[in-house]
């Protein structure tokens, strides 16, 4: 008896949304594309859990950032008003950034990323190391290749 692997099927889409203007779409794969970042997360995070923050405060506790990364990032995300730079005129010069309502929004519709991370946890480390096993790849290898 001959049997052939079946086909898979793919299941409907749950949800359908109208579709975008070419401009609209253009500009969300250019939001995507920044927020996606490592930098722009974890700086959104770190500001929406501990508010107005110094640049240098930022600097020190987001570990491995250069202070050129940084400052692109935070340019990057000024320029697209999820944050608000304020300069004190003082000497040596005082920084501040504080998310503005845009960047708030935007970090409470990141959150949850972090918690379905959370919640899918140990099976996204299952799936890794069933991974590793059959490609002989350290689990993590992948995450290290992107950055």
């Amino acid at each position: 008896m001959n049997k052939t692997p079946k086909e898979p099927t793919a299941s409907p889409p749950t949800k359908t949304y109208p579709p975008l203007a070419p401009e609209v779409e253009a500009l969300v794969h250019e939001i995507i594309g920044q927020v996606a970042g490592k930098w722009t997360m974890i700086i959104l995070d770190l500001l929406q859990e501990k508010g107005t923050l110094r640049f240098t405060q930022i600097g020190k506790t987001v570990s491995g950032i250069s202070q050129k990364m940084l400052t692109q990032t935070l340019r990057e995300m000024e320029r697209d008003g999820l944050v608000v730079r304020t300069v004190h005129p003082v000497i040596p010069p005082h920084v501040d950034y504080a998310l503005t309502p845009l960047g708030e929004s935007l970090s409470e519709a990141f959150c949850s990323v972090w918690l379905w991370t959370e919640k899918h946890y140990a099976e996204i480390q299952k799936a890794r190391e069933a991974f590793a096993a059959v490609s002989k790849q350290p689990s993590n290898s992948i995450a290290r290749e992107r950055r």
